[in-house]
């Protein structure tokens, strides 16, 4: 089971300057703890980081305002992460069930599968609208193991996040970690850490 921002697609360095942007367009401090905060969160959660930390501003408007930067017409498109894609193609050909849990919208997940050329290898994905609990609860991967039809601890899942990472653990699941967003110092909780997913063949070795 794979995450998609971060892990699949290399989409956090974008998220992190749409946020600068929009911090810096209102004479807000660059915050990079908050915003590192974000990574793997669904928009609800995010919303409620930033009523805590910035209450004076409207959450909504801001997430808005990132959304446009982030999407805008002259934004290149999102490239897969390394190894992404000929890792998924190779757990797929061996006759492993794929399932992909994410914090974002089923639009934009499904899009960005497309746009990776894999969507039909997934048979399962759970995305923010799925859950009542996002990520670092563990509901989202004990629902795409559920749907998978495999316990989480025949489940292997590949994370870039402490939210993810945490989400998985409490799911019963073997995570692997890649360093793309967060230093491996951060990421201590999985099973394995790696700089990327070139680093990682199937079967595990």
């Amino acid at each position: 089971v794979f995450d998609l921002d971060g892990t699949l697609i290399d989409s956090e360095e974008r998220s992190r300057e749409a946020w600068l942007h929009v911090f810096q367009a209102r004479g807000l401090p660059a915050d990079e703890e908050l915003i590192r905060s974000f990574v793997g969160r669904r928009g609800v959660d995010t919303r409620d980081l930033l009523l805590d930390r910035l209450p004076e501003h409207d959450p909504a408007e801001l997430m808005a305002a990132t959304h446009v930067f982030f999407h805008g017409p002259d934004q290149p498109p999102l490239e897969p992460m390394p190894g992404a894609v000929h890792l998924v193609r190779s757990i797929a050909a061996a006759g492993i069930p794929l399932g992909l849990v994410t914090s974002a919208g089923r639009r934009y997940a499904e899009e960005s599968l497309v746009d990776l050329g894999v969507r039909e290898l997934f048979a399962v994905v759970v995305t923010a609208e799925d859950v009542t609990v996002g990520k670092p609860d563990p509901e989202g991967y004990r629902g795409a193991c559920r749907a998978l039809g495999v316990p989480p601890a025949a489940c292997v899942v590949f994370e870039d996040a402490p939210a993810g990472v945490a989400a998985a653990q409490a799911a019963g699941c073997y995570c692997v970690a890649v360093t793309t967003s967060h230093q491996a110092a951060e990421l201590t909780a999985a099973d394995r850490v790696v700089p990327d997913l070139t680093s990682v063949t199937w079967p595990l070795g």
